[in-house]
C-alpha cells in the first residue's frame, strides 16, 4: 500500500487574497442585475459575452498552446477535443437558458435557482455510479424544497416568473453538464486552451440560433453595451480570474461555497441598482436553497477528505455566471 501523504497546511489568507476573493464576489454578483439592464435579447447577450471572451483568450492560447491545439485532432487527443466541445454546447444551453431566466424573473430567484448546479452535479455522479453520502442527499432534499417553495412564491406573481424560475434551474442543470464534461476534458489540456475551445463553441452555437431566429446582435443603445463589456470582463473574466488566483491560499472547497454569495451579493445589487425588492414569499424558499447546496458541495468534500468514493466532482464549484 503506497503511504498517504500529508495534506500540507495553506498559508494564512493574505489582505491581497482577501481582496481579491471580494472582488471575485462582486464581480459575479453583477451579471444578473446586469443582463437585467441590459435592453438586448439573452441569446444576444450570450453570444457577445463568450464571442469578445474569445477574442481576450484566443490570441494568447492560439500562440502559448499550438502544439496542444494540434494534439487534440490526432490519436487519443481528439477525445478530450470532443469533450471540450461537448462542454462549450452544454455552456451554450446554460446561457440561454440562464440569461433568458434572469430577464423573465427577479435577479434573486434566478441566481438561486442557478446555484443548484452543485445539486445537479451529485445527481450526475450517482447516475455514473458513484455513492452519494446521506448528508448530501439531506442537502439535495432541502434544496429541491427550497427552490419549491421559491417558484411557489412566483405562482402569486405571474406566470412569466414561474417560466422565468424553470429556466433558471434549467441552466443550473446545463451548468453541471457542463462541469461533467469539463471536468474530463481537463485532465489532460490546460485551462487555456479548453476554455478558448468551449468559449467558441458556445459562441458560435449561439451565433447560429440567433441568425436561425432572427435575434439581433447589433443595434443596441450604448447603456447595453457597456453591460455587455461589463458582463465579459466582470463575470467572464474578472471573477473567474480571481476566484483561480485565491485557490493558491484557500481549498476549492472553500472557493465554492463563497461563489454562493453571488446569491445575496446579486440580490442587493438588483435591489439597489434597479429597485427589485426581494419578493417576501420568496425569501425562506431561497435561504432553504442556499443552505441546502452549501450542504451538498460542503458533504461531498467531507467524504473526499475521509476517503470516501467520491460523489462530486473534486471539490466543486458553482458556475460563476
Amino acid at each position: 500500500m503506497l503511504p498517504v501523504q500529508p495534506i500540507q497546511p495553506r498559508p494564512p489568507v493574505d489582505p491581497l487574497t482577501g481582496a481579491a476573493l471580494l472582488l471575485a464576489v462582486v464581480a459575479v454578483s453583477s451579471s444578473g442585475p446586469l443582463i437585467a439592464f441590459a435592453a438586448a435579447p439573452a441569446l444576444a447577450i450570450a453570444f457577445w459575452r463568450n464571442t469578445l471572451a474569445v477574442g481576450v483568450l484566443g490570441p494568447f492560447s492560439l500562440v502559448r498552446r499550438r502544439a496542444e491545439f494540434r494534439s487534440l485532432t490526432v490519436g487519443d487527443g481528439r477525445r478530450e477535443g470532443w469533450y471540450c466541445v461537448l462542454s462549450g454546447v452544454a455552456l451554450a444551453a446554460h446561457f440561454a437558458t440562464w440569461m433568458s431566466a434572469v430577464q423573465l424573473t427577479s435577479v434573486a430567484a434566478a441566481t438561486a435557482l442557478g446555484a443548484t448546479q452543485p445539486v445537479w452535479q451529485g445527481l450526475i455522479a450517482r447516475w455514473q455510479g458513484r455513492r452519494l453520502p446521506g448528508v448530501v442527499w439531506v442537502g439535495i432534499g432541502v434544496a429541491v424544497l427550497g427552490a419549491a417553495l421559491a417558484t411557489g412564491a412566483d405562482l402569486t406573481v405571474s406566470g412569466r416568473a414561474v417560466a422565468g424560475d424553470l429556466l433558471a434551474v434549467a441552466g443550473g442543470m446545463f451548468a453541471a453538464v457542463y462541469t461533467a464534461f469539463g471536468e474530463r476534458a481537463r485532465v489532460a489540456i490546460s485551462t487555456t486552451t479548453y476554455t478558448t475551445i468551449c468559449y467558441g463553441v458556445c459562441g458560435l452555437i449561439l451565433l447560429v440560433v440567433c441568425l436561425a431566429t432572427g435575434v439581433p446582435l447589433v443595434g443596441f443603445d450604448t447603456g447595453t453595451w457597456l453591460a455587455i463589456l461589463g458582463l465579459v470582463a466582470g463575470a467572464q473574466l474578472l471573477g473567474h480570474s480571481m476566484f483561480n488566483y485565491a485557490l493558491r491560499r484557500i481549498s476549492a472547497t472553500t472557493v465554492s461555497v463563497l461563489i454562493l454569495l453571488e446569491v445575496p451579493g446579486a440580490a442587493l445589487l438588483a435591489w439597489v441598482w434597479l429597485g427589485q425588492a426581494p419578493r417576501p414569499l420568496a425569501l425562506p424558499g431561497l435561504a432553504m436553497l442556499v443552505v441546502g447546496v452549501v450542504v451538498v458541495v460542503l458533504g461531498g468534500a467531507r467524504a473526499v477528505r475521509r476517503g470516501a468514493p467520491v460523489p462530486l466532482p473534486a471539490d466543486p464549484a458553482p458556475l460563476a455566471d
